[in-house]
């Protein structure tokens, strides 16, 4: 087992968060351009909105695959593989013929996208000792959130350029060579055990996850929670291109630096939760989550980069801490429990835009925030639950 802070725990630690920041630059690139896009094919918001709500759907289905499928086959081959077919597919995105196509080609990068998330949490289990995992799992959602931002400022700077096209390319560009880097660092694991896959043991583990009532209340936050956060992005964008602000692709692109809260609450999450507990440092991100939320509503620019900079912190400490919740608490089949906590995530940010489409034709940006709360006021109460856990089991 992979030691805390040894050499070979920051080799495998800084493949893995490469390799997580390649997947989310290529999820994530085509959200500042929403707006562009929205007027190049003429369709409404929600159309143009599938572009991410596809790609995130078929991730979480992938995950259903990948992660049982590496409990008997291996994680390394899964995550190089997909990871590399991801970065050939942003290059065919940029010579897609009409939207149709776009979505279709973003529906498959989606699955693609899902092999590295459906099985990096359960390799660091099966290669780290205890402490060596909640400090690589705050890293590795740290690198999540990195490239959230990159792929959105890449993709608004180049398609400032070049437009959408040139924003595909360059993230395709970027995907092709990292991925050459992360097959070099990423050491194959040495305590790996195969199991036989077997469809019926393998539906039998889903169940049993969902069967858990300590696991599946972290699926149910980590879903509900990244349905709102991320799909406020994609509002916020079709917000700040219209009047009064008039943002361009690329000043949209840059909104999405907030994530560096993001970034920050994640890393700190692990000492946080050793001070405080995992269960309160996640109830404490919901609530963080609803106040940026209000912060938003504010008609300042300034201000709203500060709301969101406020959910992005506070979002990510509670997501870092479910994700590593899961890891901790289930029992055998670790690679399907943490991919049933991203297919809930990844499920959740498919659906988010048709919940919040609603309150958004309704009442603009302040509907959004008003769904916002409603659903977010539903994640607080299952931190009470887990909280409640936390202090019969005396952890």
């Amino acid at each position: 087992m992979i030691a805390d802070k040894s050499r070979a725990w920051w080799r495998a630690t800084m493949a893995l968060c490469l390799g997580s920041f390649l997947v989310f630059i290529n999820l994530y690139v085509p959200q500042p351009l929403l707006p562009e896009l929205k007027a190049v094919y003429d369709v409404s918001t929600l159309g143009v909105s599938l572009l991410m709500s596809v790609a995130t759907l078929s991730l979480a289905l992938a995950l259903l695959v990948f992660g049982p499928l590496s409990d008997a086959i291996g994680r390394e081959s899964i995550m190089r593989i997909t990871l590399l077919l991801a970065g050939g597919l942003s290059l065919a995105l940029a010579f897609a013929p009409n939207f149709e196509s776009l979505l279709l080609l973003r529906l498959l990068q989606g699955f693609l996208l899902g092999g590295l998330p459906a099985v990096a949490i359960a390799w660091m289990g099966d290669a780290f000792e205890k402490p060596a995992l909640l400090s690589a799992v705050g890293l590795y959602i740290g690198a999540n959130s990195l490239g959230g931002i990159s792929g959105r400022i890449v993709g608004g700077a180049a398609s400032g350029i070049g437009g959408p096209q040139a924003a595909f390319i360059a993230v395709g560009v970027m995907t092709l060579v990292g991925c050459a880097l992360f097959w070099r660092l990423l050491p194959n694991s040495r305590t790996f055990v195969p199991q036989r896959f077997q469809l019926r043991r393998a539906l039998a583990d889903l169940l049993g996850h969902l069967r858990t009532p300590v696991l599946l209340a972290a699926y149910c936050l980590g879903g509900i929670n990244f349905l709102i956060f991320i799909n406020q992005y994609s509002y916020i964008t079709f917000r700040l291109a219209a009047e009064p602000y008039q943002l361009a692709a690329s000043g949209l692109g840059l909104i999405f630096l907030t994530y560096l809260g993001g970034t920050f609450g994640s890393t700190v999450s692990g000492r946080l939760a050793q001070r405080f507990s995992p269960a309160t440092c996640m109830m404490a991100g919901v609530v963080i989550l609803m106040a940026g939320t209000a912060v938003t509503l504010s008609e300042s620019l300034a201000l709203i980069i500060v709301g969101l900079t406020i959910n992005a912190f506070g979002f990510f400490m509670a997501h870092s801490l479910a994700s590593s919740w899961v890891g901790r608490y289930a029992q055998g089949a670790r690679g399907s429990a943490s991919a049933l906590y991203l297919v809930f995530y990844y499920v959740g940010a498919s659906l988010g835009g048709f919940w919040l489409e609603l309150f958004w034709q309704g009442a603009s940006w302040s509907g959004v925030a008003w769904g916002s709360w409603i659903l977010l006021s539903i994640t607080l109460m299952i931190t009470l639950g887990m909280r409640r856990f936390e202090q019969r089991q005396g952890s």
